[in-house]
C-alpha cells in the first residue's frame, strides 16, 4: 500500500465528503485539491475558469498536483485532475488511485450549476459529453474502480478501508 489514497471521478461523486470521512477513519490527513488551488491563487475555481479559461485552469490544477507533497493523506482531486499528465503520474507515484464511479444519471440527480462549481467544461460542451470524455481515462488512471451507486457513506469508506488492509 503507497502511503495515500487518491480519490477521482465525475464532479459530485463524493470525493470530498467520502474523503473527509475515510481519512477520519484511517487517521490520515484530509487534502482538497481544489482548495489547494484556491488557497495558492485567492480565487475561487469559477473565477479562474472564467478570468483565465479552461486550459489555463487544467495547466494550474496539473501543476499543482503533481507538486503535492503528502504523506499518510486521503486526497481528494478536482473531476478535471486527469487531464494533467504529470499530476496523474505523480499521483499516481506517491497514491493509490480510487476511481469513485457513479452513473450518468445518479451525476445529473447532484451536479447543480456547473458554473458555480467551478467545473472545467468547455463552451457548447454536454454535461454527458463531458461524462464520456472523462469516463474511460478514469478508468485507465484508477488502481480501484468502486461503483459508490446506492451506497451510504459508511458503506463506501468501510468498502475502501476493507479494500485497503487487503494491500497492507
Amino acid at each position: 500500500m503507497k502511503e495515500n489514497i487518491v480519490l477521482i471521478g465525475m464532479p459530485s461523486c463524493g470525493k470530498s465528503t467520502i474523503g473527509v470521512v475515510l481519512a477520519k477513519a484511517l487517521g490520515y490527513r484530509f487534502v482538497d485539491s481544489d482548495l489547494v488551488i484556491q488557497e495558492r491563487t485567492g480565487r475561487l475555481l469559477s473565477e479562474i475558469i472564467e478570468e483565465d479559461g479552461i486550459e489555463a485552469f487544467n495547466q494550474l490544477e496539473n501543476q499543482i498536483n503533481a507538486e503535492l507533497t503528502c504523506i499518510r493523506s486521503v486526497i481528494a482531486t478536482g473531476g478535471s485532475v486527469i487531464y494533467g499528465e504529470r499530476a496523474m503520474k505523480h499521483l499516481r507515484e506517491i497514491g493509490t488511485v480510487v476511481y469513485l464511479e457513479l452513473p450518468y444519471d445518479v451525476l445529473c440527480e447532484r451536479i447543480g450549476d456547473l458554473t458555480a462549481r467551478g467545473v472545467s467544461i468547455r463552451e457548447n460542451q454536454t454535461f454527458l459529453e463531458l461524462y464520456e470524455e472523462r469516463k474511460p481515462l478514469y478508468e485507465g488512471y484508477a488502481d480501484w474502480k468502486i461503483s459508490v451507486e446506492g451506497l451510504s457513506i459508511r458503506e463506501i469508506v468501510h468498502l475502501l478501508k476493507k479494500e485497503i488492509s487487503n494491500y497492507e
